[in-house]
């Protein structure tokens, strides 16, 4: 199992939150969870999470990027995500949230999306 890690860039005046491993519950999502509530702090408003290097997302994760969609449709940011693998866009098809989360074919898509207006 790879050991889930968080690495968040500034990029084109988008963070970009870079994830990495399997996401499980417990501590790995907490990582997860940790990463979302330190943008919120800082006010972040436009956020892309590139899931390139991410190999499973559990329920608990899957509750976590909810969380994350809420505070940003709070706050009136943009929240997207990218690098979606074929696993993981089924899951968010079977549980439609791929009608609620804008999703980007790759990181370029995603931030020219996210930094218009």
């Amino acid at each position: 199992m790879l050991r889930p890690r968080v690495q968040v860039t500034d990029e084109s005046g988008v963070r970009v939150l870079a994830a990495r491993g399997e996401f499980v519950g417990g501590k790995e999502t907490d990582t997860l969870r940790e990463a979302f509530a330190e943008e919120a702090e800082k006010g972040t408003d436009r956020l892309l999470i590139d899931l390139a290097d991410v190999t499973y997302l559990n329920s608990s994760a899957l509750g976590v990027l909810i969380s994350a969609h809420t505070n940003f449709s709070k706050r009136e940011g943009k929240l997207g995500l990218c690098n979606v693998s074929d696993g993981i866009t089924n899951i968010f098809v079977i549980t439609k949230l791929s009608l609620v989360f804008n999703v980007y074919g790759n990181r370029e898509e995603g931030l020219a999306a996210l930094s218009a207006g």
